[in-house]
């Protein structure tokens, strides 16, 4: 379907297997494309595949109710299915969603430690849905090499619109001199950037984008996915592995989930627990936030207490703020005239919002953590990073304002002696001026 930057740990992870053998588990947030990928990579790279998906093939759990042992097992799997073929060290076996059968995920050990197969597995609620940890002995440590798969960044986007390698080569090369970018080349980029802000980076929404070019069935297939994601809110699976809701867990998930756009709109976009509830102990939403970080809707950006190295050291655990993983989802969520607003540069008081949610989402997809800085004073950062090994101040800034904050903590080298670097996003071109480096939005992805 299209290219995706995964693929390239993919290929790392079987290069690496004749060194240690593990597993390749690809996790993360529904319709990110990760069962389409691995089954890819597996045709391409492997003479013999078995593909076993346990949210659809129900009956494939049985092979895994007895001893996990690894020639048992292959033998039930075969039973089960005939067309199956097990040929040692010529086999992948990929296990797609592999949290609806903990006996599987149990399995990697046996299955590394016998060495006669390669195991790739997917798993969209992994850590959230749970597994009755006393089957089978849980999860084994060691065993497993974890990648978060996310949407497809602005450049694999780019990727699955035609656009060349050459133009995509030299706006990198651009940006490692510091190059002004040619006009026309700018002004297309931009344009482009917006449509990647109404749609996102989910494939399916890219790919209706792509065949119709109608922004009314880009935006029903989004909310389709959302409206999928809200079945999945507060799932567990019991001691027998069948699906239960936890009620009050999944009315806090959802009083989160539909108050994000409220809080990054207000003026202090730090998350307030009294939008969710005016009484009683807000902290009981904890578990409902986290809920969502670990699906992979959203993630934390934690307010700093000094800009000094390394930034996790100095988050404040309570003070932060929520972004959406996808700002194609995020934009879905306004109105329906909200795409028009976009496309057209009218968006008022949410361009704001929606510009700094997409260069969240951007630096969560550089696996970037999110941290910004704010003081009493009213003095705020949007998002600080290391870059370089530095401490590097991030604004973004809806119509090309000042910086007036950035430059307070880059002129007072008493206070804030380790931050000497901005990088201010906008509409405009590339310019570099002293310690600021003014990128467009769209080369975000370039922060690394």
């Amino acid at each position: 379907m299209f290219k995706r930057k995964i693929e390239t740990e993919l290929i790392e992870w079987k290069k690496s297997l004749m060194m240690k053998k593990k597993t390749f588990i690809l996790k993360w947030l529904r319709q990110t494309g990760k069962t389409f990928i691995v089954k890819k990579f597996a045709n391409e790279n492997y003479n013999n595949v078995v593909y076993i998906n346990f949210k659809v093939d129900l009956n494939m759990k049985k092979a895994f109710e007895s001893d996990l042992n690894v020639s048992q097992i292959v033998s039930n799997l075969s039973i089960l299915n005939s067309r199956f073929k097990f040929i040692p060290n010529e086999t992948v076996i990929i296990f797609d969603e592999i949290q609806e059968c903990s006996g599987a995920r149990a399995s990697i050990k046996p299955f590394i430690e016998d060495g006669r197969y390669d195991i790739i597995a997917t798993g969209s609620l992994l850590g959230i849905k749970g597994y009755n940890k006393n089957y089978h002995g849980g999860v084994s440590v060691g065993f497993e090499h974890i990648v978060y798969m996310t949407a497809m960044d602005f450049e694999e986007f780019l990727w699955a619109k035609g656009i060349n390698e050459e133009t995509l080569n030299y706006l990198y090369d651009c940006f490692k001199t510091k190059n002004r970018i040619n006009d026309a080349v700018h002004i297309a980029m931009l344009k482009y950037f917006k449509e990647y802000i109404c749609v996102g980076g989910m494939p399916a929404v890219v790919d209706v984008f792509l065949k119709t070019n109608d922004y009314k069935m880009v935006r029903s297939e989004q909310r389709d996915i959302l409206e999928g994601y809200k079945d999945d809110f507060a799932k567990h699976l019991n001691e027998d592995e069948e699906e239960v809701i936890d009620r009050t867990l999944l009315m806090k998930i959802n009083k989160v989930y539909s108050s994000i756009l409220n809080q990054l709109s207000k003026e202090n976009k730090k998350f307030v627990y009294s939008m969710l509830e005016t009484k009683g102990t807000s902290k009981k939403y904890d578990p409902a936030i986290w809920w969502l970080k670990e699906y992979g809707l959203i993630e934390y950006c934690y307010n700093l207490t000094r800009l000094e190295l390394p930034l996790e050291g100095n988050k404040i655990d309570n003070i932060f703020k929520l972004y959406l993983t996808d700002t194609g989802l995020f934009v879905s969520m306004l109105d329906d005239n909200a795409l028009r607003d976009i496309m057209f540069g009218n968006m008022g008081i949410y361009k704001g919002v929606i510009y700094e949610n997409i260069v969240a989402d951007a630096l969560i997809k550089n696996k970037i953590p999110l941290y910004y800085f704010a003081k009493d004073s009213g003095l705020e950062i949007d998002f600080i990073v290391r870059y370089k090994e530095e401490v590097t101040l991030i604004e973004v800034k809806a119509r090309n304002g000042n910086t007036k904050s950035s430059r307070t903590v880059l002129n007072d080298n008493i206070k804030y002696p380790s931050a000497n670097y901005l990088i201010k996003l906008c509409d405009s071109n590339i310019s570099l001026q002293d310690n600021v480096l003014t990128l467009p939005y769209y080369l975000t992805y370039m922060i690394k």
